[in-house]
């Protein structure tokens, strides 16, 4: 309703093409995960994609541009969780305590994003060099955000000696802790364990930048 009280016709059949849309993504994504996971990314086509989804090939290129991102359909997700997490730190909190906050939490969670994907999803990224490649340049994207982000927290340029310094070694270390997961992952231990251990060493990690940028960007 409008502020006459008239109807809106309209809006509800955008709302229900929109809803189409993300049904339509989600489906050809869940069809596209079940075929890497049975026999590989490499292996499956485009082709075979389209028939388990019973859409056009056309069809999925326009939802999924590369078929990387049928298989990685979070990276804008993923590349914006730092610096995400250096806008949303508390009063006084400085852009590693929120990070170190947001990981734990992460961690707690089982989140995806911090690197519990699951076994066979660990498996079938470590099977294939494309998405390792991939893997790595949503790394590379996210310490790039976290910089940007820090850089507007400390009021300076993104090119700041300092910031790109502070950005390079969180990004590293949520790079090696992400890392850590999958490779306990793969090693067959239970998601607890796995928490349990990664939790310690993300607090010795942290620990070993608290002097030199514990500081930095405090709210």
């Amino acid at each position: 309703m409008n502020s006459q009280g008239e109807s809106r016709a309209p809006a509800p059949a955008v709302g229900l093409r929109e809803v189409k849309k993300q049904e339509t993504r989600r489906h050809i994504s869940d069809q596209a995960t079940r075929l890497f996971l049975r026999q590989g990314f490499d292996a499956t086509t485009i082709a075979e994609i389209a028939d388990a989804a019973r859409v056009s090939k056309k069809t999925v290129t326009n939802y999924f541009p590369r078929k990387e991102d049928l298989a990685l359909d979070h990276q804008d997700v993923f590349v914006a969780a730092l610096a995400s997490a250096v806008a949303a730190r508390h009063p006084g909190e400085s852009a590693l305590g929120a990070l170190r906050r947001s990981f734990a939490a992460s961690v707690a969670a089982h989140d995806p994003v911090s690197g519990f994907t699951g076994p066979d999803f660990a498996r079938m990224v470590a099977d294939s060099a494309t998405l390792t490649a991939c893997v790595r340049g949503l790394h590379d994207r996210r310490e790039e955000a976290l910089g940007e982000a820090l850089a507007r927290a400390e009021g300076v340029a993104a090119d700041d000696v300092v910031v790109r310094v502070a950005a390079a070694l969180l990004g590293s270390v949520h790079r090696l802790l992400f890392q850590r997961i999958q490779h306990l992952t793969l090693a067959g231990l239970p998601a607890r364990e796995i928490e349990a251990t990664v939790a310690a060493e993300a607090t010795q990690a942290f620990d070993l930048l608290e002097p030199s940028i514990g500081d930095l960007a405090v709210r």
